[in-house]
């Protein structure tokens, strides 16, 4: 791809991915879409989402790694703690022809912030950021996070069965 051609993909917001669609595609174990962790093995180790493959920076263009990125059919994205070294390789990708490669914007931060730990909006919001604050919640559920409603409620522990009388059946008949 020609400098110039990598310039106005740069000014083009649909290389990045939001968190909200990364989970959803998680959840619905989308089998065309692959998330790449560009970090360092060591904090790909420590923490990474689930079924991610690790290719660090330093080894992006690897043979061993290849095969994994630019398959036909396949929408590869890539991560990192923010957003700058997943842009960087991202652009190193474009610049020798790869397709369907896309950034989550704001990396495992915004995942973070976003998804494990989502924010409850003010009162005054939209009925969309309610409903994006339920997607979240549930999706944090999911994914082992915890909102501060989701950890408050489960911290009250279980509550006692009720046991009901049973009912009589009913006498007479046709």
């Amino acid at each position: 791809i020609s400098p110039k051609n990598l310039l106005l993909e740069l000014t083009d917001e649909t290389r990045f991915v939001t968190t909200d669609e990364v989970a959803h595609f998680l959840i619905e174990t989308d089998p065309q879409v692959q998330l790449i962790d560009v970090r360092s093995p060591e904090e790909y180790e420590k923490f990474s989402l689930p079924g991610a493959i690790n290719i660090p920076r330093d080894s992006l263009f690897n043979p061993n790694y290849e095969g994994y990125v630019d398959q036909p059919g396949i929408k590869s994205i890539l991560y990192s703690n923010g957003t700058i070294y997943a842009s960087q390789a991202w652009m190193l990708y474009r610049r020798t022809a790869y397709s369907k490669i896309y950034i989550m914007e704001g990396g495992l931060n915004k995942w973070v912030e976003t998804i494990l730990r989502p924010t409850e909006p003010s009162a005054t919001s939209p009925k969309e950021a309610f409903e994006l604050y339920d997607t979240r919640v549930a999706a944090s559920q999911y994914f082992g996070g915890g909102s501060a409603d989701v950890t408050a409620s489960a911290s009250s522990g279980p509550k006692p069965a009720v046991k009901r009388k049973a009912k009589k059946a009913a006498k007479g008949g046709c």
